[in-house]
């Protein structure tokens, strides 16, 4: 008999583990081009519960204040080159999927003086992303950031699925299809 229950518990977690195989292997198969760089967890990773300073100084928030909708999370810096290349199209990719469902969070990690910050992003044309920071790097920390960028997705319940080092084409149809696979049609 306990054999028998063993078996069966094995089984349904195997079948488990398969069906969220097989959503992991649906999403790698849209990864093209830079987006290869894209790395899909087998199981979700849990997030840092460290504060991030709001932009212009309206207080501070925790990754936990973004569940109820996937958010691509990009780690950055003023000085980072590959950062400001990659920024206009992170900023094109919430224009068209920002909502209900899906949020672009970036998070300026380190030294990034406020007013480097907005000049930053209106030598870029950007108005549609925060301008929030993480001085301390605790948030950066706490997640394994090493190097910039690095851009992590996260589920509806905030726990980390996904994450790419170095900068990409967030503006390609390959990452325009996956964030499409992931928040549903429709949405």
């Amino acid at each position: 008999m306990k054999k028998l229950l063993l078996a069966l518990v094995y089984t349904a977690l195997a079948s488990g583990a398969n069906a969220a195989g097989e959503d992991i292997a649906a999403l790698e198969a849209l990864r093209e081009g830079q987006m290869k760089k894209l790395v899909f967890h087998l199981e979700p990773k849990a997030t840092s519960g460290q504060a991030f300073e709001l932009a212009d100084g309206a207080g501070s928030a925790t990754l936990a204040d973004y569940q109820g909708k996937y958010v691509l999370l990009n780690f950055w810096a003023t000085w980072c080159a590959p950062c400001r290349k990659e920024m206009p199209m992170l900023s094109e990719l919430q224009e068209e999927f920002g909502g209900e469902h899906f949020e672009v969070l970036t998070l300026a990690s380190g030294r990034n003086a406020p007013a480097g910050i907005l000049k930053f992003f209106e030598d870029a044309g950007i108005d549609n992303l925060p301008r929030h920071q993480d001085p301390k790097q605790a948030v950066a920390r706490d997640m394994a950031v090493l190097g910039l960028p690095i851009t992590i997705i996260l589920d509806p319940e905030g726990n980390e699925i996904a994450r790419m080092r170095g900068d990409a084409d967030w503006n390609s149809d390959s990452a325009k299809a996956i964030i499409a696979e992931l928040i549903g049609p429709g949405s």
